[in-house]
């Protein structure tokens, strides 16, 4: 049995896997279910090649969630919910159209699309490779984001948003990393005058986040870390920014940070693990991305894929719905 016209978005609790699956679903002109699921152990280890059992992966709470009628189209992102979409094309018998975003680590022939960055380096006749991750940042929601937060904007300019990542394997956002970029960001503002909107992310360690709150504490702008520091300010910091500081941890930040199109800036102290590395080049290839302290001009084109790579999802589906 298949849920005419609605499209499943499936995915663990990892923010940026729901916001990159959301933001295509956004486009898909059909109502949108969101699944937030987790595997059990074995097939959490082994996601997604393990499918034995079907719905069994689920825990019992949630195998309600996994039933049919299945969906006409399902959009996972992340290792976990690969392990579902994999699985909804013998369950819905062919019918329910399935979608991957990032490499699942298996042949992408399981899937009926799979969306992987450029950097992954997967190649398919099925596979669409972005640049950058999929997200919803564009002139409306940049707008949006200035009207939720209009104190950000009567903050001296230029106002640079400063988004934090954290450590990963191969990048190590410590101590004297905070204070490097610190340093780099205060004699900038010094000799420019005004403001740091500096935004925290759940794996910033707490203390990078002491660390900025000392500095700044004379400095105009506001730091942010969670909902202690009030509303999450973070659509209000990318659209009243002048020009943003990311670190180089996080492709979904670099990439909503490329969306906007102000300047983007990054500081990194060591070589980057290869993926990343093949990332960053890109993005500085496509004049996209600057060293910390590099001067640029005042806008730069932004980097906005999710509605045209949506597009294509679209014709693809009615492609396969007319084969």
């Amino acid at each position: 049995m298949l849920m005419q016209g609605e499209c499943w978005v499936i995915t663990d609790n990892a923010a940026g896997n729901q916001r990159q699956a959301l933001a295509l679903a956004e486009h898909m002109q059909r109502p949108v279910r969101h699944l937030q699921l987790q595997p059990r152990a074995p097939w959490v280890w082994l996601s997604p090649r393990f499918t034995m059992g079907k719905r069994l992966a689920l825990p019992v709470s949630q195998r309600r969630l996994f039933a049919p009628p299945w969906p006409e189209l399902a959009i996972g992102c992340g290792r976990s919910a690969a392990l579902l979409t994999r699985m909804l094309r013998p369950l819905s018998a062919g019918r329910c159209y399935t979608v991957q975003i990032l490499d699942p680590r298996i042949d992408p022939r399981h899937w009926d699309t799979v969306i992987a960055p450029r950097h992954d380096d997967l190649d398919g006749a099925n596979v669409l490779r972005p640049l950058g991750s999929l997200n919803t940042v564009d002139d409306r929601w940049l707008a949006d984001g200035r009207d939720a937060c209009p104190l950000l904007g009567e903050l001296p300019q230029p106002r640079v948003g400063v988004l934090l990542g954290g450590p990963r394997r191969g990048i190590d956002l410590d101590d004297d990393y905070a204070g490097r970029l610190l340093d780099h960001l205060l004699t900038r503002q010094r000799r420019e005058g005004g403001s740091l909107l500096v935004l925290a992310s759940r794996r910033t360690p707490a203390a990078m986040v002491e660390c900025f709150r000392q500095a700044l504490r004379d400095v105009p702008g506001i730091v942010w870390a969670g909902p202690d520091d009030g509303r999450n300010p973070f659509p209000g910091a990318l659209g009243w920014a002048d020009r943003l500081v990311v670190t180089p941890d996080s492709v979904n930040m670099l990439s909503e940070a490329c969306a906007v199109g102000c300047p983007v800036h990054t500081f990194t102290t060591a070589p980057l693990p290869t993926r990343i590395a093949r990332f960053h080049q890109a993005l500085r290839q496509a004049g996209l991305l600057h060293d910390i302290d590099e001067t640029t001009a005042s806008r730069q084109p932004p980097l906005r894929e999710t509605a045209a790579f949506a597009g294509e999802l679209l014709a693809r589906m009615a492609q396969h719905g007319g084969d």
